[in-house]
């Protein structure tokens, strides 16, 4: 019986119990107002007048970076008033190096023949109407020998005279002989030769025997033809190009070719040595495969390195962009988060970083948004700055 007396009176208390906690945290109030507890009192937030316009001029004063006269000049800070200026961006793209055709000839025999000797090889240095190879062909000697009798009916007529000759064999003969020493012409001989066979009037000379010569002067860089062969007409047996002057294809997005203008100063890159150049051609259709616009760049090489096939990079001068803020490409750094930045000078030996967005970049310098003009900008030394700002723990990263 005690024992359900003892549990009935726990039972009442749980129930009685909260019903006295909301007197007893009103009395806990009355003693101890708000804003004090345990003996000391809340101080509201408040920032000073120096915090406050520090925060306005666009950064903390304990954020900036403070260098000595030593540092600045151990670190090589340079300043500068950022001022607008014309921006001309160069576009860059692979390129590749060509024959210029228009001074590159071919050396083809016009009729069936086999070739007898090689007077030039690959690589050499040729002269124009130097004789290059030596041929014979049954259809040279047929023609040569036509020629020695129409020469000589021609001859004969003409030392008659049209008094006694008469007209349509006078004329006839004349036309002949002119056909005739135009085919041999055609078909390979030289003028010199073509002489030397009329001068003899031999027709033990109608050998077949001609020369090709070269159209210019220039390298002979193809030579693909073996002694003793017969070759039909069209073959090419020499291939000369001038090499001092050459041309590189560069391949752009149709957007970039656009603007390109012939004669716009180019550059090319090849063992990070700059070759100066102008555009020539731009093409007016896109390749299929590829779907870009090929500009045609003119390049000098006098010292014979440059040769076809090989790869460069090629940077093509663009049209002048309108008034914009530029600083050294060594100037704008990636903040710790990722954000592009550049350090701006509060006062003498202070400096802080603020976040501009980039635009494009040429010629060592990038276009920035985001700073106003007159503003001082750190040109060189901002590596220098960001270290500095590293060891000292600063957030250098400024909104």
């Amino acid at each position: 019986m005690n024992k359900f007396k003892i549990l009935f009176f726990i039972a009442l208390v749980n129930l009685v119990l909260p019903l006295f906690q909301p007197f007893a945290r009103a009395e806990n109030h009355a003693e101890h107002p708000r804003g004090e507890a345990h003996g000391h009192q809340e101080k509201p937030s408040q920032k000073s007048d120096h915090d406050k316009s520090a925060h306005e001029e666009g950064g903390r004063e304990d954020d900036a970076i403070h260098l000595t006269p030593e540092q600045l000049k151990m670190g090589g800070i340079v300043v500068e008033k950022l001022q607008p200026t014309r921006f001309s961006r160069k576009i860059r793209a692979p390129g590749e190096i060509q024959l210029n055709a228009y001074a590159t000839s071919r050396v083809v025999p016009r009729i069936s023949a086999q070739l007898l000797s090689r007077k030039a090889r690959l690589g050499d240095e040729v002269k124009k109407d130097q004789v290059l190879v030596v041929l014979s062909s049954v259809e040279m000697a047929e023609a040569q020998g036509e020629l020695l009798v129409a020469d000589r009916e021609w001859q004969r007529v003409k030392k008659l005279g049209r008094d006694v000759v008469a007209e349509q064999r006078y004329t006839k003969a004349k036309v002949l002989r002119e056909q005739m020493r135009a085919k041999v012409l055609a078909y390979g001989m030289t003028q010199a030769e073509l002489a030397k066979l009329l001068a003899n009037g031999n027709a033990a000379q109608a050998d077949g025997h001609f020369k090709l010569l070269s159209k210019q002067h220039g390298t002979v860089i193809r030579d693909d033809f073996i002694l003793g062969e017969r070759v039909q007409p069209g073959r090419v047996l020499f291939e000369i190009s001038d090499e001092s002057v050459l041309w590189v294809e560069a391949r752009l997005p149709p957007d970039q070719a656009t603007g390109i203008k012939v004669n716009t100063p180019a550059t090319i890159i090849f063992q990070k040595q700059p070759i100066e150049g102008k555009v020539v051609q731009v093409h007016h259709a896109l390749d299929e495969s590829t779907r870009t616009l090929a500009v045609r760049i003119e390049i000098p090489n006098p010292d014979d390195r440059l040769h076809p096939g090989l790869f460069v990079e090629t940077q093509i001068q663009g049209s002048p962009m309108e008034q914009v803020l530029a600083v050294p490409t060594d100037a704008v750094l990636r903040s710790p988060d990722g954000d592009w930045q550049v350090f701006i000078e509060r006062g003498a030996g202070q400096f802080e970083a603020v976040e501009v967005n980039v635009g494009q970049s040429s010629d060592g310098m990038t276009v920035i948004e985001g700073l106003e003009p007159g503003t001082n900008v750190v040109t060189k030394g901002a590596f220098f700055l960001q270290s500095e700002a590293a060891k000292s723990g600063f957030d250098v990263h400024q909104h």
